[in-house]
């Protein structure tokens, strides 16, 4: 009787135990937990970190670019914007900045032409800072938004074996982004379809900190993977972004129209010459047009405009002798010719497509799109038309066109 107490008595122990053990083993899985991950992140007052940025077009198998940058983040939440003061600086050379933002302004680089220029948000008002916030400061507020917004909204989390995967699916009719907080994007004309928020973040079970985040648009997909993390090792009393500044670059303020005003100096001078590869990798140049009159447009294949106008360019392709007329697109956004096959497809046209490189968007001073040159039959720039507006850049075309060819 009593060998049989202490049998029953070793059992309840042992089930108490296992009670206690599983009570306390961590629910990956749950809600709660992505509540112990943000508790993480509000303790990051600082991190360095190496980070890979892919940026991908829907549908594309390969991406349009990849950038690899070193970051120096630090928490500012007297920042009521983007609660942040970041840094990311070429990863081969360290010594050069990409791209900087110090909670009064942002510092927009561009390394080939040893140039910065500095907006303080106040030329245009914008209803928030059109600044992507560091990798801790971003997926901390995605998180944030998933556990407690009233947004239509689904939420999955999975517990696998060394990682937690959230995805979060928003269903509203604005598109929400985020720039220190959650934004409903005013719904864009051009838009390219379905208007759902994709997000998704990995959290690594080791420190139970995110270290991957995917984000998908209906017009375009961004991939950041962060390693080799420091904490918490930096004071942001010494963080003075002009420290940062190369002493041989010129500064610039921010400025509206700026492309537009570089462009039009080109008006009256000889086209900058350039060799470019079509979408099946063969090389086709500027004197490989032989007509008349040429246009060449710098598009993007994440440009709305830029794909509203592929009808009136199938169109354009028709309607004149190539005597007379020819024309190129020349895409600016992508480094790979997969992209623009895929783009092909996608928006059914066959006119020639071609893959940009520094120097011609250097030459031709292209920072925005679509850019549409004209060239008369001794290839001097005669007009450059900025944006497109369907039915009226059409009409500004063609009249263009015709004027040019009866010359």
């Amino acid at each position: 009787m009593m060998l049989q107490i202490q049998r029953n008595t070793l059992l309840l122990v042992i089930a108490t135990i296992a009670v206690l053990l599983n009570g306390c083993k961590e629910d990956y899985s749950s809600t709660r937990y992505l509540e112990k991950v943000i508790v993480n992140l509000e303790s990051i007052e600082s991190a360095t970190y190496k980070e890979t940025v892919e940026n991908w077009f829907p549908g594309d198998t390969a991406p349009l670019g990849i950038q690899y940058r070193l970051a120096k983040e630090y928490d500012y939440p007297a920042d009521t914007t983007i609660g942040s003061k970041f840094i990311y600086l070429d990863y081969n050379n360290p010594s050069l900045p990409v791209f900087c933002y110090d909670g009064q302004m942002r510092a927009l680089i561009y390394l080939d032409e040893k140039r910065m220029v500095l907006d303080s948000f106040k030329l245009v008002k914008r209803p928030v800072r059109p600044v992507t916030p560091p990798f801790f400061n971003y997926t901390e507020s995605v998180i944030r938004y998933a556990l407690e917004t009233d947004d239509s909204i689904s939420l999955q989390i999975d517990d696998r074996e060394d990682e937690v995967y959230l995805k979060l699916l928003v269903y509203e009719e604005q598109q929400v982004e985020f720039f220190g907080k959650p934004h409903h994007v005013p719904i864009n004309p051009y838009s390219f379809g379905d208007n759902t928020s994709q997000y998704e973040v990995w959290i690594s079970k080791s420190n139970n900190l995110p270290y991957k985040v995917r984000r998908a648009m209906s017009h375009d997909i961004s991939v950041v993977k962060c390693e080799d993390f420091v904490f918490n090792s930096l004071n942001i009393a010494e963080f003075n972004a002009s420290d940062y500044f190369p002493e041989d670059f010129k500064i610039q303020n921010y400025s509206i129209g700026g492309s537009t005003r570089s462009s039009k100096k080109l008006i009256g001078i000889n086209a900058p010459d350039w060799t470019l590869q079509t979408a099946d990798k063969t090389l086709f140049s500027l004197d490989d047009l032989k007509s008349k009159v040429v246009m060449i447009q710098f598009t993007s294949v994440s440009c709305g405009p830029c794909k509203v106008s592929i009808p009136f360019l199938k169109e354009l392709s028709t309607t004149y002798s190539q005597e007379d007329f020819d024309f190129v697109a020349i895409e600016c956004a992508t480094k790979n010719t997969n992209a623009l096959k895929s783009y092909m497809e996608r928006n059914d046209f066959e006119y020639k497509f071609l893959l940009s490189n520094k120097e011609v968007r250097k030459n031709y001073a292209i920072r925005s799109f679509p850019v549409f040159y004209f060239l008369n039959e001794d290839r001097i720039i005669e007009e450059v038309i900025y944006g497109y507006g369907e039915g009226s850049t059409d009409e500004k075309i063609t009249s263009l066109i015709d004027e040019m060819i009866d010359i």
